[in-house]
């Protein structure tokens, strides 16, 4: 990357976080980010390089919107800048809550055929038509210390008990009818989701 692209993907994050600050300041201290561009700035830090600067980032985030979720790609990506941050136990935790929100895009990522899985899908569904245009890749140059790690964690014990009971949760979803009993089995998931404490 050459010194002038980089200056343009700092003046993107510079604008986003303008225009944030703006939309706070009209809707009286809350934000209505309906443009989603609140997701937008990690991929730049990835790009750049500026995994501090990410993590800065991430935690300004996680303190602005705290009960959002996030994107299957947007999780992914924070997951780049904790590994890549040295904040290994959080890595993880991010890594398994990507998986939940899209348990294709590990196989995406390492160039794996995607076989869909017999269960209910819920947002996966729409997410397989959104890894058409997920960018990320285990053969990129600077992602390579973070493929090797996340290919060790996703074939560790931990991970791999994590998600088959993740699994068995949403193919008993997907024919379950009763409305209380599909409370319990999402809120089972929901507690899985921060397994990795």
């Amino acid at each position: 990357m050459t010194e002038k692209q980089a200056e343009r993907l700092r003046l993107k994050i510079k604008k986003i976080k303008s225009d944030l600050a703006a939309d706070k300041r009209r809707w009286g201290g809350y934000y209505d980010d309906s443009r989603g561009l609140r997701y937008r700035p990690l991929r730049f830090y990835i790009q750049l390089g500026d995994y501090k600067g990410g993590l800065r980032y991430l935690n300004w985030f996680y303190k602005n919107f705290p009960d959002d979720a996030g994107f299957p790609d947007f999780l992914f990506e924070a997951t780049i800048i904790l590994f890549y941050s040295e904040k290994y136990k959080e890595a993880k935790r991010k890594a398994f809550q990507t998986y939940c929100a899209n348990t294709y895009l590990f196989d995406k990522f390492f160039g794996k055929p995607i076989i869909q899985i017999n269960k209910y899908e819920g947002s996966n569904l729409a997410g397989i038509e959104f890894m058409v245009a997920f960018t990320y890749s285990d053969s990129q140059k600077n992602l390579a210390a973070f493929s090797v790690w996340l290919e060790d964690f996703i074939s560790s014990a931990e991970f791999t008990e994590a998600s088959q009971k993740f699994i068995e949760i949403y193919t008993r979803l997907k024919n379950e009818n009763n409305i209380e009993e599909r409370g319990q089995l999402l809120e089972k998931s929901r507690r899985l989701k921060n397994i990795f404490q």
